[in-house]
């Protein structure tokens, strides 16, 4: 009653909601880089929210099954197939013993999260099962490795299959370009000038983008502050470094950081940057707490009512 991995692609990854609770000793959260693509997963298949999936990163990616169960797609299409068919990410599809699932290249977006029925069946490590390649944490093999080609993902039998597809209003819109941004308390540290510059400008996200953070390419910003003391880094924090250019640290980030910080991008608006190929052009834009809040409120709002 498992997946086998045929081919591993570039990265494929067990992920939860994330390893919470361990910063203190410098061990990061890890989790679903679009977080919203993982929670529509499990809404999809009824399973708890924090059921493990995977998460699959550009693509070239290959199991086969060997039980029947149900599964969901959600997250970018990376032109899955099933059994050669081309099958369209926000829905639930049967899948049956033999069957081979493919995750090829983007068609738009660039992670696509696969949920089966019950979640995945891994061994958590300090209460999660999110995989840190970094730290050496987490997956399939508690010690940080990415899915490998033989490895076996193991889940419940299961016989009954209900076809089911995200609203079409919840689906979130990759092509968006616009990344809203809460102001930190650094931000005075900036001048008018340069918060202007930062909120104006386009931003082209770097080939040196990863997991730990999106570095971005454009108009520098810079502010008088020479650095400061090190202190916590929190989810979505936009450093500005000595060069000037954007750093966004996201679900991998290091649990200190002494650059400045222009603000936060909001969870709904990391998924959105997380979903963008190197190459692509974004933009900030500020909002208010209050903002965040609703926008927040209104996605849990959506699964709590799906429920």
């Amino acid at each position: 009653m498992a997946f086998k991995v045929i081919k591993p692609g570039l990265l494929a990854l067990v992920q939860d909601l994330g390893r919470h609770g361990h910063m203190s000793i410098g061990l990061t959260t890890g989790g679903p880089m679009d977080e919203v693509a993982f929670r529509w997963g499990n809404a999809l298949l009824d399973n708890e929210p924090n059921s493990p999936q995977i998460e699959v990163t550009f693509g070239m990616f290959t199991l086969e099954a060997q039980a029947n169960t149900s599964i969901a797609l959600t997250g970018a299409d990376l032109g899955t197939t099933l059994n050669d068919k081309h099958i369209p990410p926000w829905q639930t599809y049967a899948i049956k013993k033999g069957d081979i699932l493919a995750f090829h290249q983007p068609v738009w977006g660039l992670r696509a999260y696969l949920s089966v029925k019950g979640g995945f069946l891994c061994e958590p490590t300090l209460g999660s099962v999110a995989t840190v390649m970094r730290e050496k944490i987490g997956g399939l093999t508690g010690k940080g490795d990415k899915l490998q080609k033989g490895d076996v993902l193991r889940y419940s039998l299961g016989h009954h299959h209900e076809r089911r597809s995200v609203p079409r209003l919840a689906i979130p819109n990759y092509g968006q370009t616009e990344i809203p941004v809460i102001l930190g308390y650094q931000y005075k540290a900036f001048s008018p000038l340069e918060r202007a510059n930062f909120f104006s400008s386009d931003y082209k996200v770097s080939p040196n983008s990863d997991r730990m953070g999106y570095r971005l390419e454009g108009k520098a910003v810079h502010t008088d502050l020479k650095g400061i003391i090190s202190e916590g880094i929190a989810y979505g924090a936009i450093q500005i470094p000595k060069d000037g250019q954007p750093i966004v640290l996201l679900r991998d980030r290091q649990s200190i950081g002494g650059y400045p910080k222009m603000g936060c991008v909001t969870r709904v608006g990391g998924g959105i940057l997380a979903q963008q190929k190197p190459g692509d052009v974004i933009q900030f834009t500020p909002i208010t707490v209050d903002q965040a809040e609703q926008e927040r409120h209104l996605q849990m709002a959506r699964f709590a009512q799906w429920r």
